[in-house]
């Protein structure tokens, strides 16, 4: 139990909801600026703060988290994804590391479909076009691109956000296919009317659309190589919602340069920070940044969640949303 507020860092800023609640709860310190903190930075945070609130964009390594005083007893994760902090040093640390699950599908679900009707449709380019002047008029086959009733999608990571994907896809005519670390029970499979595939070059081989959903793990970083990329379809796309380490960037950058690959969506990619990648010169990708899970209700939900996993621990019990 906490005598007094707690000192509370937020690395970025939140809803203006969740920061005024955090505010009358806690001791809150805010990163003003808003801007992405230096490794510098982050270890003064952690040398005079109790609880820190990071985001996926931090980098909270060994060196910060052994700088940390006495005092530093939590970190609580804004965000699903907790690949972005060192969790074996936090544990040596005795400092617990919470999380903010449960929250992403829908939205992220709803992003992954744009790309999904975006890409084949052309619908970038062709506001591209329009925005640049280029447009010279309507023609039989002008800009175009390719239906998606009918199509095979193969779902790489078959969770939450990818039945979310699954039961949004079948609407519109999709057939759903999905490679996991293991089958479904029969009962989701028949809900999605899914196709199972243990082998993953099996199914991607097969796919007019390929979705990575799957988390970054020590199995899954590299898991799209290139010998798997090449076996994808000419007429193919590929969309990433999930982190970008899961896929071989500079043979993604190839194929379609070469147009091996007919287009590809990505919500993460490997240059997030400084946007120094060829990416930005191919007209069959699409970019965007980082925007999964961004929505209002779905920031304020996180934000909330962060509050409980919070105010759960200063109260002398276990956060609900504990990793370690």
């Amino acid at each position: 139990m906490y005598k007094k507020k707690p000192k509370v860092f937020i690395t970025r800023r939140l809803p203006k909801k969740i920061e005024t609640r955090m505010m009358e709860l806690f001791d809150t310190t805010l990163n003003e600026k808003d801007v992405l903190l230096t490794e510098e930075e982050l270890i003064n945070v952690f040398k005079n703060y109790e609880i820190i609130v990071p985001s996926i964009a931090d980098n909270i390594s060994k060196k910060i988290i052994e700088s940390s005083s006495e005092k530093t007893k939590l970190i609580a994760n804004f965000g699903a994804g907790i690949d972005h902090i060192d969790l074996k040093t936090a544990k040596n640390r005795d400092i617990i590391v919470t999380n903010t699950p449960g929250l992403l599908a829908e939205d992220t679900a709803d992003l992954v479909l744009t790309l999904m009707l975006a890409l084949p449709r052309r619908i970038y380019e062709g506001s591209k076009i329009v925005v640049q002047g280029k447009w010279n008029g309507w023609s039989p086959t002008h800009m175009l691109g390719s239906r998606i009733h009918g199509k095979r999608l193969g779902i790489i990571g078959m969770g939450r956000i990818g039945q979310a994907i699954a039961k949004r896809a079948k609407i519109f005519g999709i057939s759903i296919h999905y490679h996991n670390r293991n089958q479904l029970p029969s009962q989701i499979e028949e809900a999605y009317e899914a196709t199972y595939w243990k082998n993953l070059g099996e199914m991607v081989k097969r796919m007019d659309i390929v979705s990575i959903n799957c988390p970054l793990t020590e199995k899954t970083k590299g898991m799209i190589s290139e010998n798997i990329l090449e076996l994808m379809m000419p007429n193919s796309y590929i969309i990433n919602s999930s982190r970008s380490e899961i896929i071989d960037e500079k043979a993604l950058v190839r194929m379609l340069q070469e147009k091996k690959i007919a287009g590809a969506g990505l919500d993460v990619f490997g240059a997030e920070k400084k946007l120094k990648t060829e990416l930005l010169d191919l007209p069959n990708t699409i970019l965007i940044p980082h925007m999964g899970s961004a929505t209002v209700e779905g920031r304020i939900e996180m934000g909330e969640k962060v509050i409980v996993n919070i105010k759960t621990f200063i109260d002398g019990h276990n956060p609900p949303n504990r990793i370690i």
